[in-house]
C-alpha cells in the first residue's frame, strides 16, 4: 500500500507525511466500546518528529532543554500563565506531547487542564530519577492514537522520505495496539487506508 501510495504521489517540494486511517466496523457506540486515549512509540522515528513542551524547574528543566525539548516552562513562567489563557490555549494547541515534573501536576491541572484534557494531551508525569534524554528521544516517534466514539481512527506512521519497511512496520505497531482496544480485535476492523499529506488515499479492505 505505501509502495502504491507513493508512485501515485505528485512531486512535492517538501516530504509529506503519510498517515495511517482505520475504519471500524460492528461497534456499539451506545455501549461505550470506543475510548481509546493512547500513547504509542513506535520504532522508527519521524524525519520531522512531533514537538514536545517539558514542565520542570531546576535540574530537569536544565536537562530538558539540552535534550531537545521544543519548549520548557518552569515553574516562575507557569504561574504567570494562570491569567493568560489566550496564552494557554496557544500552548495547548501548538505541541503534540506534554512531559511535567511531578510536583508541578497539580498547577499544570488547574492552568492547563481545561485545554488539554478534552483533546487528551495531559502531560505524562516526570519524575526526578527519569531519564529526560531517553524519554523525549522516544517521544520523538510517538503517535497518539484517539477515538470519540468515531467509526474511524488516524495518525501518522511515517514521512514520504522514509523507508516503506519502516513505514510499514509503524503502522503493524498501530494496528495491533488498536487491535487489543477493540471488543471484538481484527473483527472491528474493516479496512486501512494509507495517505500522503496532499493526496488521495489508497484503500485496501484487508483481514487483519
Amino acid at each position: 500500500m505505501i509502495k502504491i501510495l507513493k508512485e501515485k504521489a505528485k512531486k512535492k517540494n517538501f516530504a509529506q507525511s503519510i498517515e495511517l486511517i482505520i475504519s471500524l466496523q460492528n461497534i456499539d457506540t451506545k455501549k461505550r466500546e470506543l475510548n481509546i486515549n493512547e500513547v504509542l512509540f513506535l520504532p522508527h522515528a519521524f524525519t520531522k518528529p512531533p514537538t514536545i513542551c517539558v514542565f520542570a524547574s531546576g535540574g530537569i528543566a536544565l536537562e530538558a532543554r539540552r535534550s531537545g525539548a521544543d519548549r520548557v516552562i518552569e515553574r516562575e513562567e507557569l504561574n504567570k500563565l494562570a491569567t493568560l489563557r489566550r496564552e494557554v490555549r496557544k500552548i495547548s494547541q501548538k505541541y503534540s506531547f506534554f512531559l511535567a515534573e511531578a510536583s508541578l501536576m497539580p498547577t499544570i491541572g488547574k492552568i492547563f487542564g481545561p485545554y488539554l484534557g478534552p483533546k487528551g494531551k495531559m502531560p505524562s508525569p516526570v519524575l526526578p530519577n527519569t531519564p529526560i534524554e531517553e524519554t523525549i528521544t522516544k517521544y520523538h516517534s510517538a503517535v497518539r492514537i484517539r477515538t470519540r466514539n468515531q467509526f474511524s481512527i488516524s495518525c501518522k506512521i511515517g514521512d514520504e522520505n522514509i523507508e516503506d519497511d519502516k513505514v510499514a512496520e509503524n503502522a503493524s505497531v498501530v494496528i495491533n495496539a488498536v487491535k487489543k482496544k477493540l471488543p471484538l480485535g481484527s473483527k472491528n476492523i474493516k479496512n486501512l487506508e494509507v495517505k500522503l499529506t496532499m493526496g488521495p488515499p489508497v484503500e485496501l479492505p484487508i483481514e487483519v
